[in-house]
Formats: structure tokens, C-alpha cells, sequence
């Protein structure tokens, strides 16, 4: 009894926190969960949850590995249909009866496996823009890449590997013009610089562990040569020992270029 009121008021306190955290704030606030996984908060107070890996991520807060702890989401993003990016994904559309936006392929893949009614799971593509909230754009671009859904077949009890459509990064433009550019995961390819040239983000948010993705030797070229973004952001690293790039030799890589480079800390909010 008295461990079930605990539990229930940490719960309280935690979504009491996490609506304090929504509150608008004028600013862009952009928090790591480790791996792909950010949480952006718009200058107005609209959430956007980027690749939810979370229950299973070794980089994620504690207090995070519950997901309504998260609060309140109003865009779900995907960028490809591994499990250290999509995992959660699912659960999370269903907790707040949001669509999940990914891959136009993995979306009817989920919808074909039952995983997601349709309602939850709409479709667009590479070159797509949606308005995603109230002056809110996603537009879906290229990332170099795989996609593939791992899935358990009730009926079976087998692990089934199925098609993820094909992996995307994504432009998210802020009501206040300010541009993110989420890469997904993607080894660099020449098309960055038409990225770069078209969307000119405001904050590039770039994968660096290498073997997998770019490693920082990859990304920093890609952010001096072809992004040019005013400040970035690296992830995907230290979950996974083979992709081994770090935060220090993506900083040395970078060198003295204009870029300001943050390192992030899961859980640890930084606001432009």
C-alpha cells in the first residue's frame, strides 16, 4: 500500500515536471536521450520526440526509461526502422493517439503487420514537406543508409525480419524560422551540400560513431565542407561497441571552423 502511494506520487512528480519543462519559453530547447533520441520543445511549447529509443538505451536517464514521463508529445519522427531508433516508437503513438511519421514503406509495412492502425501510421517520402503542428514543417530528406523491421510473430513466436522502406533524415522548421536538420543514421554523401545549400539549417544533428554511420573524421568533413550549419550537435555513439567514435575526436576533427560545436549530455536540456 504505502509502496503503491510512492510509486504513484513519483509518477505525479514526474509528469508535474514534464509539463513544467512544455511550458513555452520563447527559446528552442533540444534534450538528448542518448542514441538518435532528442526531444525538442518548439518556442511556443510544442514537443517533438525524435527516434525513441528509450527503455533499452544504455544513454537514457533513468527517469526517462518510464515513458510518460516523457509528458506530452505532439510529433513523433522516425528516421529508419532499426530498433535502436524506432523501438518505442509504436507505444508512444498509441499512449498519445499521435501518428507516427516515418518512412512512407515502413509505415505501410507496420499497418500490414498489425503493429499500427492506419490512422497512426500515414505516409510521405524523400522531398515530401508536412505541416506537422501549427507552423511546424517536416521535410523528409535523403540519408545513406538501411531500413529494416524486426518483428516477433504472435502466431509463431519467430522473429521475422521485414522491409523498413528507405531510411530518412529530416528538415524541421520551427515556427520562428530556426532549422533543424536531423540526419537519421547515414554515412556523408555529396547530396549534404544541396542540404546545406537549400535548407541552410540552423543546427545539424549528425551521427559520429562510425562502422554503422559517419564516424567524426566523416561528420566533421560534412559539417565544414558541406552542411556549413551554425551549431551542431553529435550523436548516435557510446551505446554500441562498434561504433566507436567519440565526442573528443569529433571535436578534434572539427578543428577551428566557424561551427559551434555542443557536445550534449542525456537529459540535460540546451535552448538557441
Amino acid at each position: 500500500m504505502i509502496r503503491s502511494i510512492a510509486y504513484g506520487l513519483i509518477s505525479l512528480l514526474l509528469l508535474c515536471s514534464a509539463a513544467m519543462a512544455q511550458a513555452p519559453t520563447g527559446k528552442v530547447e533540444l534534450m538528448w536521450l542518448g542514441q538518435s533520441c532528442f526531444r525538442i520543445i518548439t518556442p511556443t511549447g510544442k514537443v517533438i520526440l525524435i527516434d525513441p529509443w528509450l527503455l533499452q538505451n544504455p544513454k537514457t536517464p533513468p527517469e526517462y526509461k518510464k515513458l510518460e514521463a516523457l509528458g506530452r508529445i505532439d510529433v513523433l519522427l522516425v528516421t529508419h526502422g532499426h530498433a535502436d531508433h524506432f523501438a518505442d516508437a509504436p507505444a508512444l503513438a498509441k499512449l498519445h493517439n499521435i501518428p507516427l511519421r516515418a518512412p512512407g514503406d515502413m509505415n505501410a509495412q507496420l499497418v500490414a503487420l498489425g503493429i499500427l492502425p492506419a490512422a497512426l501510421a500515414p505516409r510521405f517520402n524523400k522531398g515530401g514537406t508536412i505541416e506537422v503542428a501549427p507552423g511546424v514543417k517536416v521535410t523528409a530528406v535523403r540519408a545513406e543508409h538501411s531500413s529494416v523491421v524486426n518483428w516477433r510473430n504472435p502466431a509463431t513466436d519467430k522473429d521475422e525480419v521485414h522491409f523498413g522502406g528507405e531510411p530518412l533524415g529530416y528538415i524541421i522548421e520551427l515556427e520562428n524560422g530556426f532549422r533543424i536538420y536531423h540526419a537519421g543514421d547515414t554515412a556523408v554523401f555529396g547530396d549534404m551540400k544541396y542540404i546545406g545549400e537549400r535548407y541552410r539549417p540552423d543546427l545539424a544533428l549528425l551521427p559520429i560513431g562510425g562502422n554503422f554511420t559517419m564516424d567524426p573524421v566523416d561528420a566533421a568533413y560534412a559539417v565544414n565542407e558541406l552542411i556549413r550549419p551554425r551549431f551542431v550537435v553529435p550523436m548516435h555513439f557510446g551505446t554500441n561497441p562498434l561504433a566507436k567514435g567519440t565526442a573528443k575526436e569529433f571535436v578534434d576533427a572539427i578543428g577551428a571552423a566557424p561551427v559551434k560545436l555542443l557536445i550534449a549530455e542525456p537529459g540535460k536540456p540546451l535552448f538557441f
